[in-house]
């Protein structure tokens, strides 16, 4: 493991592998770096792959208050160490993060991102709105469990699957992350993507999601994932629109690598 420390004094871990161009891995909501590190390994034959814990997860300090700025800072700082440029992949919600960091300047070659969750139907800020609005009332009242429920009913899942979940060894862990939640709320905002910043994107740009269908966010139906990323699209120049088939959002690392080795290698 290693360690940078970004702008504001956080240390931020990391894991390094693999030789090639340089590609740094965000991972969304409710995950440390263990959740990116079969794909880190799928990569490393062609890249060198910078995994890292986003703060306040994982082996990451953390700094408060939380500014979505700050973790922008945070790859900033991996970029610097990776030699000053590279690529830049985020899963779900840390695709927003990533494209917040492509809207700031980074020095990002090529970037991608996998299913971020921005609400297009009609209510997504209200839904937005009233999320983080409950989560930071959950949260302030210390309780990171009914927090991570909100978390996991907000994504879809029903009360069965959340009572399943407490009641797994896992829960520990998830409950230990749920301060997170809230910093991912901030990352997608209004639920809707940045009209006013990723235009201002000007590294080529990669935007893929699933084509199984089968996952979909509260009140956004089966095309939820779909409906976000064709917006990306049309706001980010250049951005190219890519469905991999018979991936749900919890993608396989196995199909994406070869999408993303594609796609970064041109």
């Amino acid at each position: 493991m290693h360690r940078v420390t970004a702008k504001d004094g956080t240390s931020i871990a990391y894991e390094r592998l693999g030789v090639g161009p340089a590609i740094v891995l965000v991972g969304g909501a409710a995950v440390d770096r263990s959740a990116n590190a079969q794909l880190a390994h799928e990569l490393a034959e062609r890249f060198t792959v910078y995994n890292y814990d986003r703060r306040g997860r994982g082996d990451s300090g953390d700094t408060l208050p939380y500014e979505v700025s700050r973790e922008v800072e945070d790859i900033a700082a991996l970029i610097d160490a990776a030699g000053g440029a590279a690529h830049l992949y985020g899963a779900s919600s840390g695709g927003a993060l990533a494209l917040e960091a492509a809207a700031a300047g980074l020095p990002i070659a090529r970037l991608a991102v996998y299913e971020v969750p921005y609400d297009l139907a009609p209510g997504g800020p209200r839904r937005a709105r009233e999320y983080a609005d409950r989560l930071h009332a959950l949260l302030a009242g210390g309780r990171r469990g009914d927090a991570f429920a909100l978390f996991m009913v907000s994504a879809g899942a029903t009360e069965e699957m959340v009572g399943q979940a407490r009641n797994s060894p896992m829960w520990p862990g998830l409950e230990a992350l749920a301060p997170t939640l809230a910093y991912d709320a901030e990352c997608l905002g209004d639920g809707r993507p940045p009209a006013d910043r990723l235009p201002g994107i000007a590294c080529p740009t990669l935007v893929a999601t699933g084509g199984a269908g089968a996952d979909s966010f509260v009140g956004g139906g089966g095309d939820f994932f779909a409906r976000a990323a064709d917006a990306i699209v049309e706001l980010v120049p250049g951005a190219v629109r890519e469905t991999i088939e018979g991936q749900t959002h919890m993608v396989d690392p196995k199909a994406l690598a070869p999408v993303l080795t594609r796609f970064l290698g041109q």
